[in-house]
């Protein structure tokens, strides 16, 4: 059995073999509209739904039933946008993204395929600030893209845990087709999840969160951005209510965008990001800090990325 510092934060040692750190992953649509220069970057704007490397210590694992409060704060700083042989296109480009996250989870007791069942939601509140020279520099700030799932599936053994999921983007952000940034994208994303961690009895944690995102169309803009296949990772080792690991992402686009019913070749966008992350404990809350740095960056901005994130267990 896991010692009780293996729990969810506020579980009971009793069930900390079977739950563990909250369910994985977060929603920030901070999603930015380069309409001026669609060319070069891969999915309308550069972007996807998902916050890359948002989730980290036991992404597979969700909490034991009972209701969790997780605030997300991130800011991301690129200053190079790369085309498709990797080369800074706007050397005075430059792109922040700040957000906070509110994402509520209700696990219940009941049992789906020996899985139990559980819910959530995020309601994200989002500032992006854009400069594409020559176009020009926007700002904007705004409740963003409201994402939610009712039917979570969960299972849970002495090490291991999986969790698979279906979370819906809903297009709820402020969106305009002439602006520069938007807090919203206009149109709906389907992800589907498998998430899995391993966690030794010495408190060594190998955890993936598996991520494939079907996107809709524009309609404004008659756009439908490629569908694309995104994996957050972690290594980490537990040292009583601390933990200690290295994460992050890796994201590549799957197929084509498409403009008007063609496909927008050469622009799919890839991009690999790593950094160190920190985790402590303390009764039934938890506190994380972490840093990611990108790489092998293709049609996207290249940058880096802060996160502070609390959990709640009520």
């Amino acid at each position: 059995m896991p010692s009780p510092s293996h729990a969810f934060p506020g579980s009971s040692t009793s069930r900390s073999a079977r739950f563990c750190y909250a369910l994985c992953f977060l929603i920030i649509v901070a999603a930015f509209s380069l309409t001026s220069v669609p060319s070069v970057s891969a999915t309308e704007g550069g972007g996807g739904a998902y916050p890359n490397g948002a989730e980290d210590f036991m992404a597979g694992a969700v909490p034991p039933p009972g209701f969790y409060l997780l605030d997300y704060l991130m800011h991301y700083r690129a200053n190079k946008l790369r085309d498709n042989s990797g080369n800074n296109i706007f050397p005075d480009f430059d792109l922040k993204v700040t957000a906070n996250v509110y994402r509520f989870i209700y696990i219940t007791k009941h049992q789906v395929l020996g899985g139990f069942w559980g819910m959530h939601a995020f309601v994200p509140l989002v500032n992006v600030d854009v400069t594409v020279p020559p176009v020009g520099s926007q700002s904007k700030s705004g409740v963003g893209d409201i994402i939610v799932d009712p039917f979570i599936l969960s299972w849970h053994s002495k090490n291991w845990h999986a969790v698979t999921a279906l979370d819906i983007y809903i297009p709820t952000g402020s969106y305009n087709r002439n602006n520069l940034a938007n807090v919203g994208r206009n149109y709906w994303t389907f992800e589907p999840i498998a998430g899995i961690t391993y966690v030794s009895d010495s408190g060594f944690d190998v955890s993936a969160k598996i991520m494939y995102d079907i996107n809709t169309k524009n309609d404004d803009t008659n756009y439908t951005s490629g569908n694309e296949f995104h994996v957050d990772y972690t290594l980490a080792q537990k040292f009583g209510n601390l933990s200690v690991g290295l994460g992050g992402y890796y994201y590549k686009q799957i197929t084509d965008d498409e403009q008007n019913g063609t496909k927008v070749s050469g622009n799919k966008g890839q991009v690999l990001a790593f950094g160190p992350q920190l985790k402590y404990d303390y009764q039934n809350m938890s506190f994380l800090l972490k840093y990611q740095t990108e790489t092998q960056v293709r049609n996207r901005p290249d940058g880096e990325t802060y996160w502070f994130k609390f959990v709640y267990a009520f």
